[in-house]
């Protein structure tokens, strides 16, 4: 089976065909158009800017990603698209080009959730992956864990209640003068620094739960920081940045480790952009093996935000009876 899937959750617009059956999967295209470069100079993504370059790049790319894979509109069996959550605005753009496409050419469109494709990305890693397991979404706009117990069955049961991991990375970036998106440069500094120079507190809510916030750890980090240049005294972007790191690292295991617990699951898979950070996935990776659980997660270049991620958890949601007809819309908070 060929499908066309279409990725505008937030600031990259994806196309991309993928080939998958019971036997494998295979990613014949997977074109992303980036915005980093338009909202760079606003700090951060701009939901009306977002939309207005998603209008522009969708149809080049969709061109762009049926060229590569070598196929045409006639070879496509099924369309998918992520239709929640994400930015209001630049779902609809996804979400209507693909009907549109869908309507013109008679083919059957499947409605994704964009969490459910990030933990999907795992299975192109992979072909030993198999649920039931235990996943995390780990973002700029998710941190959130999941009991996966068929390829379609997610249920959330453990979520931050307020700012995402990657939301606070990119917050702590800004205040130390790191340009956006400061993900991967915070990543880069945190190896060189001192992870117990700075006292931050920990975004693990405490008690019997699997909560996190990190609103408190990024307020934390900008009220350091502004201390500190008001008495004039020299900040280590190394310290802080590493300081940051085992906060948000050592957080993040200490729920996985008791979500392992309590689901009882021998596998685990960690997905989303933040999962490309070097010091999340050395944590995860040893408390997984420290436990006996297999430890997953999708190639680097399948951390972000893409569209064979949703191709493929397209064909999953197809193959389980789940299709969607004109009236599909898009909804910024998922209910999956």
């Amino acid at each position: 089976m060929i499908i066309l899937a279409f990725e505008s959750s937030c600031d990259e617009t994806s196309a991309a065909v993928v080939e998958a059956s019971g036997s494998g999967r295979r990613i014949l295209s997977n074109i992303v158009a980036s915005q980093i470069d338009i909202h760079k100079r606003f700090g951060g993504v701009v939901p009306e800017v977002a939309g207005r370059a998603h209008i522009e790049a969708i149809a080049k790319i969709t061109h762009e990603a049926l060229d590569t894979a070598g196929v045409g509109m006639g070879d496509i069996d099924i369309i998918g698209v992520t239709n929640t959550p994400g930015l209001i605005g630049a779902l609809l753009v996804g979400v209507n080009y693909a009907k549109s496409l869908a309507f013109s050419y008679g083919k059957p469109i499947v409605a994704v959730n964009h969490l459910k494709g990030h933990v999907d990305a795992a299975y192109f890693a992979s072909e030993m992956l198999t649920p039931p397991f235990t996943a995390l979404v780990v973002s700029g706009a998710h941190t959130s864990i999941m009991d996966v117990s068929t390829y379609t069955d997610f249920r959330e049961i453990g979520f931050t209640r307020d700012d995402a991991a990657g939301e606070a990375f990119d917050k702590a970036a800004r205040v130390l003068g790191i340009p956006y998106p400061g993900g991967a440069e915070m990543d880069r500094l945190a190896s060189l620094g001192d992870p117990t120079a700075i006292k931050l507190p920990s975004p693990a809510i405490s008690g019997d739960c699997l909560e996190f916030s990190f609103s408190g750890l990024k307020t934390a980090v900008v009220n350091y920081v502004h201390n500190a240049k008001a008495r004039g005294d020299k900040i280590s972007r190394e310290d802080v940045a590493a300081s940051f790191t085992a906060k948000v690292t050592e957080a993040i295991t200490e729920k996985l480790s008791a979500a392992l617990t309590v689901t009882g699951s021998k596998r685990m898979v960690m997905a989303g952009g933040v999962a490309a950070n070097s010091h999340l996935r050395c944590a995860v990776s040893d408390m997984c093996a420290e436990m006996g659980v297999e430890y997953f997660a999708p190639e680097m270049s399948l951390c972000g935000d893409n569209a064979a991620m949703i191709a493929l958890a397209a064909y999953y949601e197809y193959m389980d009876g789940n299709t969607a007809d004109t009236s599909l819309n898009a909804k910024a908070t998922g209910d999956d």
